[in-house]
């Protein structure tokens, strides 16, 4: 019979758009089925870029997932024989913060190895919330990085644009899309419009 390992963790990849986030997870993904250790992956099913029940990077590698709407789901899509849970796009899930990093935690002290992937900033900068509280807790983070479009540096911010021009303040904070929408940029390039309603 498999058994967890003895103790749990939390591992954190996060980045910009374009950074290599997914491909990273399904990296690590793939050496946990090398080990032959009982896995699940976990997508947000309202991130439509691709289908449901897969995770997909930009440049086209995929895996099979099931898709949940909020992070509560994943207890009850797991057995005994579990080992390491992964959640790709974790900024997407419905669920507050508090209940995400709860439920992080809740796995990891089952002995359960966790791997989540997101954006840790919002397209305005902002730190994602259930991203920084997970930042603080895990035992693992490793932070991504694109290269700006305009320059060339290292980008760390996700550029938001709506009929390529950025995105105004107050536009909405969560919006499915992928290179028509947004591009990777350094602090020097990002851009942020007015706000349309003040």
């Amino acid at each position: 019979m498999t058994r967890p390992s003895a103790s749990g963790r939390i591992e954190v990849i996060c980045g910009c758009m374009f950074s290599g986030k997914t491909e990273e997870l399904i990296r690590r993904m793939r050496q946990v089925n090398i080990a032959r250790q009982p896995f699940r992956i976990f997508s947000p099913r309202r991130d439509t870029r691709y289908g449901s029940s897969k995770i997909t990077s930009h440049i086209g590698t995929s895996q099979a997932a099931y898709p949940i709407d909020s992070i509560c789901e994943i207890p009850g899509l797991i057995d005994e024989h579990t080992q390491v849970v992964a959640i790709d796009e974790l900024h997407f899930l419905i669920d507050s913060p508090e209940v995400i990093v709860q439920t992080c935690q809740d796995l990891a002290d089952r002995h359960l190895r966790v791997i989540v992937a997101g954006l840790d900033q919002d397209f305005r900068a902002h730190p994602f919330p259930p991203m920084a509280g997970l930042l603080a807790i895990a035992e693992q983070v490793t932070k991504l990085y694109a290269i700006c479009v305009r320059c060339g540096a290292y980008a760390t911010r996700s550029q938001r644009l709506i009929n390529g021009l950025p995105a105004p303040l107050d536009a909405p904070t969560l919006v499915v899309g992928g290179s028509e929408m947004y591009e990777a940029r350094c602090r020097a390039c990002h851009e942020l419009a007015p706000p349309l309603h003040e």
